[in-house]
């Protein structure tokens, strides 16, 4: 069952100006709330819904064309899509929604992506999550992955008020995150608007603890849209290789494949549209300024060999060598929270979830119990 329920996220001054920014609150409809009370009993406690076991998701045919929402490419779970209006324009989140497939604790944990990551890379999280009572809330982002991709100029405050918007619409009104590289500074954008919401907060490698201004040049849309469209097989492996030193390539190709199906579609230009424009939100915001003022529990973990910085291919070579990598950054960012624990991961690339997996499981939870 698919549940819709329509939040407008575009101010009538806005509507008026044409605007595309989306910092608005976003406010749930008329229509909207009767469809939600509809669906209260079930969105209340979520669906069992199944969980895949441990495995790459069904990749297709390398040389089939594939949608730009990822239409046919596997997830662990079903899907479900939020409507929502964002500067004007009909926009859709999809999400899953995982019930415990053990004794329910009464918690849930939001999942949140990183920029080159369909949701699919969450599946054991998922599973060892779900197995110990959580309910498991994964979106996709506004821009990202299944969800629609307008031509907008993104904000983390936009995409994090979309997020809770979804939390609502679940009823749920107290959650904790879990957010990895680009969801990790989403995750700190969300807790920091909504601190009396999020009780505990994990970030892996986040993103966002440097000003990648001090560092890089601004780049012109136009051209962070070319760079998405020249990129071939061979030289997409090799970006995304950059983020695993210790897995073979087989465990990662299968990003490597829904990114090049995708290129084959014939609206590949709104997904590279949509991709150089998340990379101006990332670039223009970074969050570590807000780690001072989150009251809650954070855990934050860094592989020792994260050398991720976006559009740090634009930088000079003296300057990109001296701008702090994630495992660095963090080690000193968790001094400014108020209630903060890093965790390293030695040899470890940016995706600890992935080439640790046993030791993330063991962290994580430790941190949600104690």
């Amino acid at each position: 069952m698919t549940n819709k329920h329509t939040i407008s996220s575009t101010s009538s001054s806005q509507a008026a100006s044409g605007s595309a920014s989306v910092n608005e609150v976003p406010t749930l409809t008329r229509r909207g709330a009767l469809s939600l009370s509809a669906g209260a009993a079930l969105l209340g406690t979520g669906v069992v819904t199944p969980v895949l076991a441990s495995s790459p998701p069904a990749t297709g045919s390398a040389d089939e064309p594939l949608g730009i929402g990822l239409e046919g490419w596997t997830y662990p779970a079903p899907l479900s899509f939020l409507p929502l209006v964002m500067a004007g324009q009909p926009v859709r989140m999809a999400y899953m929604d995982v019930a415990p497939t053990a004794a329910p604790s009464g918690r849930a944990i939001f999942l949140l992506h990183g920029k080159n990551f369909d949701s699919s890379y969450w599946s054991d999280v998922i599973r060892w999550l779900a197995a110990a009572g959580y309910r498991v809330i994964v979106p996709d982002q506004i821009g990202f992955n299944k969800s629609t991709k307008p031509a907008l100029a993104y904000t983390f405050e936009g995409l994090a008020r979309n997020t809770m918007a979804l939390a609502d619409a679940l009823y749920l009104q107290r959650i904790e995150v879990l957010g990895h590289s680009t969801g990790g500074a989403l995750a700190v954008k969300l807790a920091s608007l909504y601190p009396d919401r999020v009780e505990r907060l994990v970030l892996e490698d986040p993103i966002g603890l440097v000003d990648y201004s001090e560092f890089i040049p601004p780049q012109e849309t136009s051209t962070l849209v070319a760079a998405e469209e020249a990129y071939t097989a061979q030289t997409y492996r090799a970006f995304i290789g950059r983020f695993f030193p210790l897995l073979a390539p087989q465990n990662y190709e299968q990003f490597v494949t829904w990114r090049m199906r995708v290129r084959l579609s014939a609206e590949f230009d709104r997904f590279a549209l949509a991709s150089a424009l998340t990379y101006q939100m990332i670039y223009k915001e970074p969050t570590r300024p807000l780690y001072a003022s989150l009251p809650m529990p954070v855990l934050l973990t860094a592989g020792t060999q994260d050398r991720s910085a976006p559009l740090a291919g634009y930088a000079k070579a003296e300057d990109r060598a001296r701008m702090p990598g994630i495992h660095e950054a963090g080690q000193a960012a968790v001094n400014e929270l108020r209630s903060g624990r890093f965790i390293s991961f030695p040899g470890v690339g940016h995706v600890p979830h992935l080439e640790a997996p046993d030791r993330f499981h063991t962290e994580v939870l430790g941190f949600l119990k104690s």
